[in-house]
């Protein structure tokens, strides 16, 4: 059976799309919940009028966000952040950090979920990050984060163990030696 979704339902669509779902699931779940509603000749033509409402609104947003993906796109972000010597991040550069700092950059508030990044950064050097502004305006900015060492942390050497091996055999010998001499 064919419905029109009157919202968003998890693991089947999105508000306003067409689908074809099991008869029982339509009648006994879908419709009397007020989820969606059958589709109808008359249900199409309301949705391929929304649709069209939609597209118009989307490609009138992008022409007024035009100039701000512009301004976004090829912008250079850096942080400094503290980090060990390997280059991992004590902390991690979010896509709040990365909106406020490009908000300050450009002039234009930019929300933090516009920011598409998979998870935060945690690692030292330069990062691809897109700007999801609307439709197909995905501008890219460009996130480089610089790692500061602490000085007073004290790097751990690792010991060699050909120097343990000498400092054994020296005192062996020095032993040997203080027996050696009171016989």
């Amino acid at each position: 059976m064919k419905v029109v979704l009157r919202q968003d339902v998890e693991n089947l669509g999105e508000k306003g799309s067409v689908k074809n779902v099991a008869d029982g699931y339509a009648r006994n779940y879908l419709i009397p919940k007020g989820m969606a509603v059958v589709a109808t000749p008359g249900e199409m033509k309301v949705v391929a009028t929304n649709e069209a409402v939609k597209q118009r609104k989307i490609a009138r947003q992008e022409q007024e966000l035009q100039g701000l993906a512009d301004r976004i796109n090829g912008q250079k972000l850096e942080f400094e952040a503290r980090a060990g010597s390997n280059g991992r991040l004590f902390g991690s550069v979010t896509n709040g950090d990365i909106a406020e700092k490009l908000s300050a950059a450009i002039g234009s508030e930019i929300d933090r979920r516009k920011v598409v990044i998979d998870e935060p950064i945690r690692t030292t050097g330069e990062h691809a990050v897109t700007v999801n502004l609307i439709g197909k305006l995905r501008p890219q900015v460009t996130v480089v984060v610089h790692g500061i060492v602490d000085e007073d942390e004290e790097v751990e050497q690792p010991v060699s163990d050909a120097a343990d091996d000498t400092a054994t055999l020296d005192l062996v010998a020095d032993e040997q030696n203080e027996l050696a001499a009171e016989a």
